[in-house]
């Protein structure tokens, strides 16, 4: 007789998004702002030598974002699919 398995459908282990300051952004990717749900696609060419900044951000509060994606380009499915999955409630 086989021998049946159940595997649970709960991850083994659930990384966390890192938090990042907007000041502290160093790499390319897709980041979430915790508070307001807002994707925003960061790409390699904001860190060129010579380019003015692409994104500017002014606000009296705190941005708390959280970078999901390493690909800036990631399908807005996949992003809303990671924000559930982290308890983010996503605005895009």
């Amino acid at each position: 007789m086989a021998r049946t398995v159940n595997q649970s459908i709960e991850s083994r282990r659930r990384r966390t998004l890192p938090e990042i300051d907007w000041a502290d952004i160093t790499q390319p990717g897709c980041y979430v702002d915790e508070a307001s749900g807002d994707l925003f696609r960061i790409p390699k060419e904001v860190f060129s030598k010579g380019n003015s900044s692409l994104v500017v951000r002014e606000s009296r509060g705190a941005s708390r974002l959280r970078r999901i994606a390493d690909d800036p380009f990631l399908s807005s499915l996949k992003a809303r699919i990671i924000c559930a999955q982290h308890n983010i409630a996503a605005n895009f």
